[in-house]
This record gives structure tokens, C-alpha cells and sequence, in this order.
């Protein structure tokens, strides 16, 4: 009795894993900009594995999708191939796990239960080795990124990905109360990085 409860919390346990990993894929916030040394914050810029977007301050927000996967950097490419690759393992892991549990009727013999169990056993942790190279891969861009004084694109917070909030409108009209310095920004930039 003890070895079927066992089996099922570790059954249960694998499962509520590989769906707080399937979660993560779809998530917004992987990468947002921080207000570090901003009095006043107008846009908040963000993004994920599948897009970028820009919320103004008035709380609307505009998404682009990245176009072309060949267009990407490679470590957006690695960690979307990484995390599917984790969701994948997982979703073929708790099936092999459900084979080879005891406690089901399907799967054979012990002995050949013995052996399914032991393959979703190792499908599973090549799941979690995936889901976490991917998540430390982005990670450590992010923060080689943020440390980085030569890194110029993080200062600028997106500001060539063609947002059509009402600020980006305002910086590429003069006229319509945006400034030529919005569009060309100086180099005189404090921390304003995405973590």
C-alpha cells in the first residue's frame, strides 16, 4: 500500500512539473525593463520567447511577433528549442510513467514495468535538464546584457522594433511635441536595462 502511495505523490509530482514547465513557455515577462535611477517611467518594454512588447503609461500595450525565426539571435532560438524539447520529454515521460506505475494494468509484466518506469525516470530529468539550460541560457544573456557598459541596445529599451505607441509617434514627429533627442538618444545613459 505504501509502495502504491509513493508511486502515485511521484506520478503526481512529475506531472505538476512538467505542467509548471509547459506554463512557463507561454509567459510574458521573460525579459522587461526596470526603472532604475527613472524618476518618470512612460513605457515599459518587454519580452518573451515569441514577442516584444511596449506598455505606455497609460496601460495599453503594443505587441510586434518576432517575423522570421531565421532572423532571431541564437540564444532565442536554443531556448525555444530547449523548452519544447522539455515540454515534449515531459508530455512522453508522464506517459511512460503511467505505463510502468504498479498500480496500472497496462505495460506488462513487473519486470517490464520495472524498465518503463526506469525510462520515464530518465525522460524526465532530460526534460528538467532542457527546461533548465534553456531558462539559464536566457538568464545569463540577460545579465551578461544588464553588466555589460559596451551593451548600447539594452540602454535604448527597444527602440528600433517599430512600437506604435503614441511615444513613438511623438519621437518621430518634431512637430507633434517629440524632440529629435528622443530618436537620437545621447550616450549618457544610467542602468536602464532589462533584468
Amino acid at each position: 500500500m505504501a509502495n502504491t502511495a509513493s508511486e502515485i505523490i511521484a506520478f503526481m509530482v512529475s506531472i505538476s512539473g512538467w505542467v509548471l514547465v509547459s506554463s512557463t513557455l507561454p509567459t510574458d515577462y521573460w525579459k522587461v525593463s526596470t526603472i532604475d535611477g527613472t524618476v518618470i517611467t512612460t513605457a515599459t518594454y518587454w519580452a518573451n520567447l515569441w514577442k516584444t512588447c511596449v506598455t505606455d503609461s497609460t496601460g495599453v500595450s503594443n505587441c510586434k511577433d518576432f517575423p522570421s525565426m531565421l532572423a532571431l539571435d541564437g540564444y532565442i532560438q536554443a531556448c525555444r528549442g530547449l523548452m519544447i524539447a522539455a515540454v515534449s520529454l515531459g508530455f512522453f515521460g508522464s506517459i511512460f510513467a503511467l505505463f510502468g506505475m504498479k498500480c496500472t494494468k497496462v505495460g506488462g509484466s513487473d519486470k517490464a514495468k520495472a524498465k518503463i518506469a526506469c525510462l520515464a525516470g530518465i525522460v524526465f530529468i532530460l526534460s528538467g535538464l532542457c527546461s533548465m539550460t534553456g531558462c539559464s541560457l536566457y538568464a545569463n544573456k540577460i545579465t551578461t546584457e544588464f553588466f555589460d557598459p559596451l551593451y548600447v541596445e539594452q540602454k535604448m529599451g527597444y527602440a528600433y522594433n517599430g512600437a506604435t505607441s503614441v511615444m513613438s509617434s511623438r519621437t518621430k514627429h518634431p512637430g507633434a511635441g517629440g524632440d529629435l533627442k528622443a530618436t537620437n538618444p545621447s550616450k549618457q545613459f544610467d542602468k536602464n536595462a532589462y533584468v
